[in-house]
């Protein structure tokens, strides 16, 4: 397994009892954010909040770290990202939050160290633009403009 480095620094929101932030096994791919949020936020149907994850992190230059929904919340608990993953860049040096949507029919009170989301390590790619003039400068495939639903769902 490769490992990048990244810095982090946690704020006084932070429970150190908690530990630091780890995998909790050493072949997974996310590791937890816990909600820091000093109250109790109760999460309507249908509605969104944003919950402080109590730490400031700086990836290493060429990576980023991709805050991903927990798949057993969006289960068990409805609770889902409206946004479907955040990204934080190299540059962002404020403090990570979550944003969270209830998609279930009842209102959900996120708690503080709750397990709220994972974070992800991506290594970064940007694109270099060549500007063409034309659809034919473009190119063709297979599937052309064919999107949104064009091969059907069975």
């Amino acid at each position: 397994m490769s490992k990048v480095n990244a810095k982090i620094l946690y704020l006084s929101d932070y429970d150190k009892s908690w530990g630091p932030m780890t995998y909790a096994h050493p072949t997974d791919t996310g590791f937890d954010i816990r909600a820091c949020n000093v109250e109790d936020v109760i999460v309507a149907p249908n509605s969104r909040v944003i919950i402080p994850a109590g730490f400031k992190i700086m990836p290493q230059e060429g990576f980023a770290l991709q805050i991903r929904a927990r798949s057993g919340n969006a289960l068990r608990l409805g609770l889902s990202m409206p946004n479907g993953v955040g990204t934080i860049d190299n540059g962002y040096l404020g403090e990570v939050g979550v944003l969270i949507v209830n998609v279930g029919n009842e209102p959900f009170t996120i708690t503080r160290g709750m397990k709220i989301a994972q974070g992800v390590v991506e290594p970064v790619y940007q694109f270099e633009f060549d500007e063409v003039f034309s659809e034919e400068d473009l190119g063709s495939s297979e599937r052309g403009e064919g999107g949104f639903g064009s091969t059907g769902t069975k």
